[in-house]
């Protein structure tokens, strides 16, 4: 580190965003997004640990890093980051950077909406800025194209007996399960045991489950497992749920890729229509909208396009220095 980092924090559904906004060394020129990745974790990761961790953010802090685009069209590229390394998707960070790209002025202000185009790991995501009196609003995205993996397994989790999950992808994978197999209820049960229980699945289905992704082999592991209240079935009512992902960190808000790899279980189900609108409510109590916008392909599996919606807001500026005899500082996790 020779420079400090500085950065924005914003939040998307009370989940954070650390945004970096200075410091970081250039990466080399002629990379792909996804070596891009690559590249920051096996040189760089000093400083997401910095970052991300103790004394400067905590267990559950996100980060994102921005980087030059490849893809045509795009009006920014973006690595995501949090406790365990970087992930390939993040909705919850999409809304915030759309709202920001506008802010900084990255992409003209355009009213009553802007298109901001950004590159993430996962591929070409386009955020949907309403923009009124100049100020920007909520942020809708639609990305890269989801689809249902393993519809109606079952395994057997020690302590849980049979548990029923289907696995979808949204960006990332996720395992999907009703949290009432669990003796889990929204409400009423601890936060900490909806961590364990969704642990405990993602890392039996990590070592017995093996996945796939059509079009890159980077992209096929399991991000995390979402627990939601088993309200799959066609209805209009809000239904809840919990994403607990990288290494067991908790999603505050109904977490984008989430929703976004609900939907295509849903839709693949027959439980819910094109164009028809959900609501997702996350533990903390904030709310996304998800629609299936439209159907799609990735490979043999029949993919939707799903539209996820939200709001995000700024909670800070901030300047990070390390003192050079500062081992602490280089940062540590408790949890």
């Amino acid at each position: 580190m020779t420079a400090p980092l500085t950065v924005i924090d914003m939040h998307t559904g009370g989940e954070p965003l650390r945004i970096v906004t200075g410091g970081y060394p250039q990466l080399p020129e002629g990379l792909t997004i996804l070596e891009k990745r690559a590249y920051v974790r096996d040189h760089l990761d000093h400083l997401r640990r910095l970052l991300i961790f103790e004394p400067r953010g905590h267990y559950d802090m996100y980060g994102a890093l921005l980087v030059e685009p490849n893809l045509p069209g795009a009006d920014l590229a973006v690595l995501f980051m949090h406790n365990e390394g970087y992930s390939t998707m993040c909705g919850h960070a999409v809304i915030a950077l759309g709202r920001y790209a506008v802010d900084v002025g990255i992409v003209e202000r355009r009213e009553p909406v802007t298109t901001v185009n950004i590159e993430c790991p996962c591929g070409l995501v386009v955020a949907s800025v309403e923009i009124k009196d100049g100020k920007a609003g909520a942020v809708s995205f639609e990305s890269v194209p989801a689809f249902l993996f393993a519809r109606d397994e079952t395994i057997v989790l020690p302590g849980h007996g049979n548990i029923a999950f289907d696995i979808a992808y949204g960006g990332a994978f996720y395992a999907l399960a009703d949290c009432r197999q669990f003796g889990l209820e929204f409400g009423k049960s601890r936060t900490r045991d909806f961590i364990d229980a969704a642990t405990a699945l993602t890392e039996k289905l990590k070592a017995e489950f093996p996945l796939a992704h059509p079009e890159h082999a980077d992209l096929a592991f399991l991000y995390g497992t979402i627990l939601s209240d088993g309200a799959d079935t066609f209805s209009v009512e809000p239904t809840r749920n919990v994403c607990v992902f990288a290494e067991a960190e908790v999603d505050r808000s109904p977490t984008g890729s989430g929703v976004t790899a609900r939907l295509a279980a849903m839709h693949a189900k027959s439980e819910i229509d094109i164009g028809q609108t959900r609501i997702f409510e996350s533990i903390a109590g904030s709310r996304f909208t998800g629609a299936v916008a439209r159907t799609a392909t990735v490979g043999s599996h029949a993919a939707i396009v799903a539209r996820v919606s939200g709001r995000a807001f700024y909670s800070g500026k901030t300047e990070f220095i390390i003192e050079p005899d500062d081992e602490l500082g280089k940062g540590f996790l408790l949890r």
